[in-house]
């Protein structure tokens, strides 16, 4: 399918599953802004290798998605959004009655209501254009949860529940919202842990990755960026026209359990 014409907006996208995303996109014809809260010129060139490798417009747009104004000046800096991909996200571990509020704080700024203030700005975007599609790039712990991530579980909980709200509050519209639901994805941060997880519980790094890191999905294999990325891009297909208000686990096999 040929997502010419379609202007996709991706959060948190110079690197990892949102990089991933927008690469597909880009590779399905779709002109893309792709963000982050850093303003180097590396993130300038990426947007321009993307552009070049795929014959789109590419466009990198600074933002910080801890900050609201941020959030919804994106939107409107990008000019029209007809694909919003929700994926900017951060992490942080600890036991609640440890976990520091500002960590909290941000984990809930970035990871959730980042998402409400960009659909926001994006919605009218959409309506006018007549057609649109909200992905929020969730995770497995948007429908199950693990000890000591309370503030991540709470965010992408969250996130699975705004993507409901928008579906039906655009359902009689050509308009779609979705939340992908993702296990472990072989990112650059995920594969740096590899080695760091081994020498911990004095293992290979094979053992680590299948005993460890994939405890808890039972394919025993990562998914991968493209994976995630080709997903995104179905929910922007006539296919998915009716697939509103739902998620959609690339997790092979977590939820299942």
């Amino acid at each position: 399918m040929s997502l010419k014409g379609k202007i996709a907006v991706i959060t948190g996208s110079n690197s990892g599953i949102g990089l991933g995303v927008a690469r597909e996109l880009a590779r399905a014809g779709a002109d893309v802004v792709i963000n982050s809260f850093t303003d180097n010129k590396e993130d300038h060139d990426l947007a321009a290798e993307i552009g070049k490798e795929h014959g789109v417009t590419a466009r990198y747009i600074q933002a910080d998605m801890s900050k609201p104004d941020q959030c919804r000046a994106l939107i409107e800096k990008a000019g029209a959004c007809d694909i919003l991909v929700n994926n900017a996200g951060i992490q942080h571990v600890a036991p609640i009655e440890e976990f520091p509020t500002e960590k909290w704080d941000a984990i809930i700024a970035i990871n959730l209501s980042s998402a409400f203030h960009t659909t926001a700005a994006a919605l009218p975007m959409m309506r006018k254009a007549g057609w649109g599609r909200v992905v929020n790039i969730a995770s497995a712990h948007g429908l199950t949860a693990s000890p000591y991530k309370s503030a991540y579980i709470a965010a992408k909980h969250g996130i699975v529940g705004l993507s409901k709200t928008v579906a039906l509050e655009t359902a009689k519209e050509p308009i779609t919202a979705n939340a992908i639901c993702p296990g472990y994805v072989l990112t650059p941060l995920v594969e740096a842990q590899i080695p760091d997880t081994a020498k911990k519980y004095d293992m290979t790094e094979e053992e680590a990755k299948q005993k460890v890191i994939l405890e808890r999905q039972p394919s025993k294999e990562f998914a991968t960026v493209e994976q995630i990325g080709g997903t995104t891009v179905f929910l922007c297909s006539p296919a998915a026209d009716q697939i509103t208000g739902t998620t959609i686990s690339v997790d092979g096999g977590w939820t299942a359990l």
